[in-house]
């Protein structure tokens, strides 16, 4: 374990996501805290790599990563909800929705997007609020929740998006208007 440690603690990015390949079934609280930690690493694929850990990790790890939410690391705060939603944990919507206004718009986007995916209830006024967000991905996040959870959205809102001349959301705007 130790060596695991030493591993993820290092600066050799081939070597973290050599030994992140193998943690997927860990349930050692050193060991997953460190993996959620990569979350927030500088390397790309090794945030992928913690990524894929945590969502393929069939233990009872939802605690932890629910626990983490609370990061003071935006990284760790919206990758650990979109881990979440991946692993369809409903048991977490009321932890990711307190995250709503969170002053990072990486995490409005998440907190949006895991929403969307875990098809939240009473979560309407949420998505809805994105699409007024100064920050493009929250908005493109809250059109695609909006998708995915059939809210009903005013023609208001829908004026309001489509200010944007963003390639995306035009094609988004034709999904929801279908």
């Amino acid at each position: 374990m130790e060596d695991i440690l030493k591993i993820l603690e290092s600066e050799n990015s081939q070597e973290k996501i050599r030994i992140l390949e193998t943690l997927h079934n860990t349930n050692n609280l050193k060991i997953l805290q460190q993996i959620i930690a990569k979350l927030n690493d500088d390397n790309i694929q090794v945030r992928g790599e913690a990524f894929n850990a945590l969502l393929l990790n069939q233990n009872k790890i939802s605690k932890i990563l629910i626990d983490n939410l609370s990061s003071p690391n935006k990284n760790i705060k919206g990758f650990t909800a979109l881990v979440l939603a991946n692993r369809n944990e409903k048991s977490a919507i009321p932890e990711i929705v307190k995250l709503a206004n969170n002053k990072h718009g990486m995490v409005r986007s998440c907190v949006i997007g895991s929403l969307g995916y875990l098809k939240a209830e009473k979560t309407a006024d949420i998505i809805l609020n994105g699409f007024s967000d100064s920050n493009l991905d929250v908005q493109k996040s809250a059109l695609q929740a909006a998708i995915q959870t059939n809210i009903f959205v005013t023609e208001e809102k829908i004026k309001e998006i489509s200010k944007n001349n963003d390639h995306q959301i035009k094609n988004l705007l034709l999904k929801l208007k279908k």
